[in-house]
């Protein structure tokens, strides 16, 4: 008996071995006549081969991302190759560029610019935010009539405008300021009193009165941002809207401050009890001087681009005892 199982022992191992070598021989053939690669489809449609899957893929990704020429904001590609691992004959070459400018003939190319517009009217056209920041501050210096209307915008589309310089946009935009004999609404005389120090807090305390929206529009920059405009992080919250609109006390009190401040332009601030105090920036015309008790609702002023302003918008600030808190736990 125990002879017996040792004969099939010894056949079962020539059986694997044998098993063994021929698996070999068959790896080593395949090897020596194939090589693993992808077979590459966009739509179905055969387009190619690729040995190296991952290089490929990373090229299409920084195309999307980036685009390939000036001015490009992304690429939207909406048919994408697909993979699939095969054996290829060794004489059968890849073909990675030419998949790749099939996923370009694919692609829609989105470019950025800015466009700067008067009265929302887009009038010139440059390539980057600095150039537009430029154009701005060059007719704010120049006292050009109508700032309130001059905007910048972001834009993204499928063809690129044609880019002005900035001293040709300055010399299109720029408008003769007019003379006109004071009123009652005069902002050039700052009057009162304002702590415009930079003390702000993240938490959120009880301001012990309500408030309501001072304008609705939208928030263009939010408290404690960050900015390329500004030297210090966002003591406020601005919320953008058209030139003019009338901006509306958030709560009873007193007038404590009224005109120009610095790079808050025109400037009202309404001091309410328990030592609550809101700011109303960027102003076009006031239409309340200091002392004057305003109830709340009560129109005080109206939305400009006074001081370091882009465009037209209200900054709006809460402060209690001086420090700043965000407006958006309070209102918006």
């Amino acid at each position: 008996m125990l002879k017996k199982v040792l004969v099939h022992t010894k056949k079962s191992i020539k059986l694997v071995i044998l098993l063994a070598i021929a698996i070999f021989l068959i790896i080593g053939a395949v090897s020596y006549f194939f090589k693993p690669t992808y077979r590459v489809t966009i739509a179905g449609e055969q387009v190619g081969y690729t040995s190296n899957k991952a290089e490929l893929q990373a090229k299409i990704s920084e195309y999307m991302e980036n685009g390939d020429g000036q001015n490009i904001a992304f690429v939207q590609v909406d048919k994408l190759p697909e993979y699939q691992l095969c054996l290829l004959k060794k004489g059968i070459v890849t073909n990675d560029d030419e998949i790749f400018e099939k996923v370009k003939e694919n692609g829609t190319a989105y470019y950025r610019y800015y466009a700067i517009s008067k009265n929302q009217e887009e009038k010139a056209y440059v390539s980057t935010f600095a150039e537009a920041e430029e154009i701005v501050n060059d007719l704010k210096l120049k006292n050009s009539a109508e700032m309130e209307t001059i905007a910048i915008s972001e834009k993204y589309e499928t063809e690129s405008k044609e880019f002005t310089t900035v001293d040709n946009a300055v010399t299109m935009l720029y408008k003769e300021p007019v003379q006109v004999a004071k009123a009652s609404t005069s902002t050039s005389k700052p009057s009162g009193t304002v702590n415009t120090g930079y003390s702000v807090a993240t938490s959120k305390v009880d301001l012990g009165i309500s408030l309501i929206r001072p304008i609705s529009g939208i928030i263009t920059s939010r408290f404690s941002e960050s900015s390329r405009i500004r030297s210090s992080k966002h003591t406020g919250l601005d919320i953008a809207t058209s030139a003019g609109t009338p901006i509306k006390a958030a709560a009873g009190g007193t007038v404590t401050y009224a005109g120009k401040k610095g790079s808050y332009g025109n400037m009202v601030v309404i001091s309410h009890s328990n030592g609550v105090q809101t700011y109303y920036a960027h102003c076009s015309k006031l239409y309340v001087t200091v002392g004057q008790q305003v109830a709340q609702g009560a129109t005080i002023a109206a939305v400009g681009s006074t001081g370091n302003s882009t465009g037209p918008h209200l900054h709006l600030e809460v402060r209690v005892n001086g420090v700043a808190y965000n407006p958006q736990y309070y209102v918006y």
